[in-house]
């Protein structure tokens, strides 16, 4: 970066999900990134194994959904902690989770990234950070090399290196259980086997992604492995064994690995020039599948504010607001897993509670409030306007343009801001001149007059949005003459100060 003394803007510790959806948001909004990974290539294994419609919908505002959906397929129905739970169409255009494998998910996100110019460094472990006012030295692994950039971002895991250099704290509750994961074959599996099956000792899944493999999960509680031990094939057989009785025959094991019901929250998702995402940022059961999900969303909550401060268009206070927002959202997921994992314990006593809760989700409500929670379709970000709308993500309303129709997902490919003008306003236009380099006018009419919102109840099609880059509501209005002031005080907290003169 010529004189500057940087080597790029912004290192990304961590090519998983998270840091690759990190590094293709930062380019797309102008900022200069690397990517440090410490593993030599992509491992191959499957691990997560869908992707929620919260996610879908940050996919689809990029303009690359169709890839994820040509490589996965969509399902109908999801669940909490085992116990089914139906999806409304009404409430997204992409309602049902995407079936795909994190290792296609990585796949698809490296080779955007290659699009976009990232640069991906793999055996490159970071191994020291030096803080000073202007910026940071990320020191790689044994070779000594450095690399010189204004802000740092660990993405590199639940046991992320950037996490304890920086000194950040991981609190938290300990493991209750030990789960075990692993793809092979099971040729001995019973025709009428249903997905997941309780026990006395825990309870086993057996998923199938492709014919003749699955993914098979034990769960044994009160037994918690040694954390730095190895899992095996054996041991996922071993616990088959206890849990079902038998090993269902199964062979040639592609992968296996770990997991348990500890859940840790970094007490700061920023330390000066060092942030936090995904993994790194908190851990917690895997139930439902929304850490992968959340990972994403924390990415692209991230990525238009670091790129906003590296190049000069917004203040570093606007940092802030990433751990303000997704601090709490963190919270909330660590809150309903534990809930999932307390629900999945075996027991008389746990069967009993799962069939009253079960007995509750038959009705719209409880089924809407978990199915919104677990899809993340419900958030709502505090944001200082008085409006039904302000705070949520925007729906993919169609809209009619003197082009055509287009949704509103459409005018998010750039990742830049839109001040959206559903009623020819001049005293809007006069406004958005002030930021004009950074927020695109579009003007447009909502083509069913209705403008569908989850969570709430319908509302009129608004006048008026400034919608963020990642697809959230700053700003507001309903018909008549639109509050300029409180349109300017928004550009300027979210984007910065008009362009002088």
């Amino acid at each position: 970066m010529g004189d500057t003394g940087f080597d790029t803007d912004v290192v990304i510790a961590g090519a998983g999900p998270t840091g690759l959806m990190l590094a293709c948001e930062l380019r797309l909004a102008g900022a200069d990134v690397v990517v440090v990974e410490r593993l030599a290539e992509r491992t191959g294994e499957s691990r997560a194994g869908g992707i929620h419609s919260r996610t879908l919908e940050v996919l689809d505002q990029r303009g690359v959904l169709d890839r994820f959906l040509a490589a996965g397929e969509l399902q109908p129905v999801g669940h909490f902690s085992g116990l089914y739970l139906d999806f409304d169409e009404s409430e997204s255009r992409h309602p049902y989770p995407l079936m795909i494998l994190q290792s296609d998910i990585e796949r698809l996100l490296e080779e955007w990234a290659g699009e976009l110019g990232v640069q991906v460094r793999r055996s490159s472990e970071v191994s020291g950070i030096r803080q000073d006012q202007d910026g940071v030295t990320v020191e790689l692994g044994a070779a000594q090399a450095t690399l010189r950039a204004r802000y740092l971002v660990g993405c590199d895991g639940g046991r992320s290196t950037v996490r304890k250099l920086a000194g950040i704290d991981f609190p938290g509750t300990d493991a209750t259980m030990t789960a075990l994961i692993g793809d092979v074959e099971l040729p001995d599996l019973p025709e009428d086997y249903v997905w997941v099956r309780r026990c006395a000792g825990g309870d086993y899944s057996a998923i199938a992604f492709e014919p003749g493999w699955y993914r098979v999960i034990t769960s044994e509680y009160d037994r918690v492995a040694d954390r730095d031990e190895a899992p095996t094939f054996e041991q996922l057989r071993d616990s088959l064994i206890r849990v079902a009785g038998t090993d269902f025959g199964m062979h040639s094991p592609r992968w296996v690995s770990r997991f348990n019901d500890a859940a840790r929250q970094a007490a700061t998702y920023r330390e000066g020039r060092v942030l936090l995402a995904g993994d790194a940022a908190h851990i917690h059961f895997p139930a439902g599948g929304q850490g992968l999900n959340m990972g994403v969303q924390d990415a692209v909550n991230l990525g238009w504010k670091l790129a906003s401060v590296v190049r000069g268009r917004a203040p570093e206070s606007l940092l802030d607001s990433y751990h303000a927002e997704r601090h709490p959202v963190g919270e909330r997921v660590l809150h309903n897993t534990r809930a999932q994992s307390a629900l999945a314990r075996p027991g008389a006593q746990t069967d009993a509670l799962r069939e009253v809760f079960g007995s509750l989700m038959v009705f719209d409500d409880v089924n809407r409030h978990l199915r919104l929670m677990l899809t993340a379709l419900d958030i709502r970000y505090p944001v200082d306007v008085d409006h039904p709308l302000a705070g949520r993500r925007v729906p993919d309303a169609d809209l009619k343009t003197p082009e055509g129709t287009i949704g509103v997902y459409d005018l998010l490919h750039a990742a830049r801001p839109v001040l959206l003008d559903l009623s020819g306003s001049a005293e809007l236009a006069a406004v958005a001149k002030g930021w004009a380099d950074r927020v695109d006018l579009v003007e447009a009419r909502s083509e069913d007059g209705s403008w569908p919102v989850p969570a709430i109840d319908e509302v009129p099609a608004p006048a008026a949005l400034l919608i963020r880059p990642d697809g959230h509501v700053a700003w507001a209005s309903d018909g008549g003459a639109p509050d300029t002031s409180a349109l300017r005080a928004a550009l300027t907290t979210w984007f910065g100060p008009a362009l002088q003169g």
